[in-house]
């Protein structure tokens, strides 16, 4: 619109404006940054990580092969596929706008299953003696997004799940494996970080607190349940 030039709605009709959360960014500004922060929050999203995370840490804790493949492919399933499965549905019904839930208000019931259906999972995983590593990690999961969704959806502040998935992923391998991951997983977390806000589809604070979540739930909690 030229500067100076009034903008006019007609008598009755509303004005709306969208809020960032419904923001995108027009093809003529995707620069090389933003299509790398694309790559990067697609190729690392928390579907993909929870999954690859409890099924390394399933290998590592379970005491044959066959217990690795089949807990870990339950504890993945319950956190990560049945979650992703329930959203991609979502999208190509036209209820969400995209696989990550970008919009605020549409968060309710994609973390909604997804903190159910992990919830499911730990206590199928407890009931059938899986590792006790397994467990307690996939335990840490739920309180996370226990406090990710009321902070999401009754506070109205979007805490970043790619955030929170990261970093906690990056806490959990340092601590079943060695703090010497952290070399590798640290810069992973951060791209992660920085790929949200470049994105716009999250503030810095917003990212912040998800990065702490994660890390409180995988640093801290995770440890103190296997005692």
């Amino acid at each position: 619109m030229p500067t100076g030039e009034k903008l006019t709605v007609p008598t009755g009709e509303k004005l709306t404006v969208p809020t960032p959360d419904k923001l995108t960014v027009p093809t003529s500004d995707r620069t090389a940054s933003w299509r790398l922060a694309k790559i990067i929050t697609d190729v690392l999203s928390p579907a993909v990580l929870v999954a690859g995370l409890l099924l390394a840490v399933a290998w590592h804790a379970a005491r044959t092969p066959s217990q690795a493949i089949v807990m870990g492919s339950l504890a993945a399933s319950a956190a990560s596929i049945i979650p992703i499965s329930y959203i991609v549905r979502g999208v190509r019904q036209g209820r969400w706008t995209n696989h990550h839930v970008t919009v605020r208000e549409q968060r309710r019931l994609p973390l909604l299953v997804c903190l159910v259906s992990t919830l499911v999972g730990t206590l199928l995983l407890y009931a059938v003696h899986a590792p006790r590593e397994l467990v307690a990690l996939i335990a840490s999961m739920v309180a996370s997004l226990a406090v990710a969704w009321p902070i999401t959806m009754l506070l109205r502040w979007k805490v970043s799940v790619h955030a929170l998935v990261a970093a906690g992923a990056a806490g959990a391998l340092a601590v079943v494996f060695t703090p010497v991951v952290l070399i590798a997983m640290v810069p992973i977390a951060a791209a992660v970080c920085w790929s949200r806000v470049r994105l716009n589809d999250h503030s810095t604070g917003q990212v912040a607190v998800g990065a702490v979540i994660g890390l409180a739930a995988t640093v801290g909690l995770f440890p103190a349940l296997l005692g």
